[in-house]
């Protein structure tokens, strides 16, 4: 039997087939309207089977929150890591953290709720990319300090700050209420852009 059709590869390759008919699902039907036997009926196999690779749909859920928050990571780093100055990559960096939840809840509405559904369910997978954020965040504060660009402060303190200066811009819960209260996508943007314009005065060398 060759590598590519043995028992592992093929089991790999029904749960990558679950997670993707899952993942149209709930961008169509929604979370909470997405039933494990509708994930079935479209694959074409019995329920079931789909336990045989997932004990639930919130397991479903952990693993599809878990690919899509992994490349909000991924594009963080990108930015994080780049090779403009570092005032330039942490403004780039909130921004895109910003944008990219707002996008979640305007053109994917659905996915927020699954999203929100993870925050419930599955903290984990929340608290690392949470972790992983604060890291990028201290990535280009240690490099501004070792440049100039910002005082010289405690960098994981300062991520830590800097990420919760910014978290009623980024919090999927807290965007959706600012949604709800009809704040326009614009006016959201625009304080952001102005707290981030704030962070950047306060970790100034001579913000003191």
């Amino acid at each position: 039997m060759s590598a590519t059709t043995s028992p592992k590869n093929r089991a790999e390759a029904t749960r990558a087939r679950i997670e993707e008919t899952a993942e149209r699902l709930f961008r169509t039907m929604g979370y909470q309207k997405t039933a494990v036997a509708d994930i079935a009926r479209e694959l074409g196999m019995s329920p079931a089977n789909v336990y045989r690779f997932f004990p639930s749909k919130s397991a479903i859920n952990e693993a599809i929150a878990e690919r899509l928050l992994g490349g909000l990571v991924d594009a963080a780093w990108a930015i994080a890591r780049g090779p403009e100055p570092a005032p330039e990559r942490l403004a780039a960096l909130l921004r895109h953290i910003h944008t990219q939840h707002v996008a979640l809840f305007f053109s994917e509405k659905r996915m927020h709720d699954m999203v929100t559904a993870a925050m419930a369910e599955h903290w984990g997978v929340i608290e690392r990319f949470i972790h992983s954020v604060q890291g990028a965040i201290r990535h280009v504060l240690m490099d501004g300090m070792a440049a100039g660009d910002f005082a010289k402060l405690d960098p994981e303190q300062t991520a830590r700050t800097v990420k919760q200066a910014v978290l009623a811009f980024n919090h999927p819960v807290l965007v959706e209420e600012c949604m709800s209260r009809l704040m326009p996508e614009a006016e959201m943007a625009a304080q952001a852009e102005q707290m981030t314009a704030f962070v950047l005065r306060a970790l100034r060398p001579d913000a003191s």
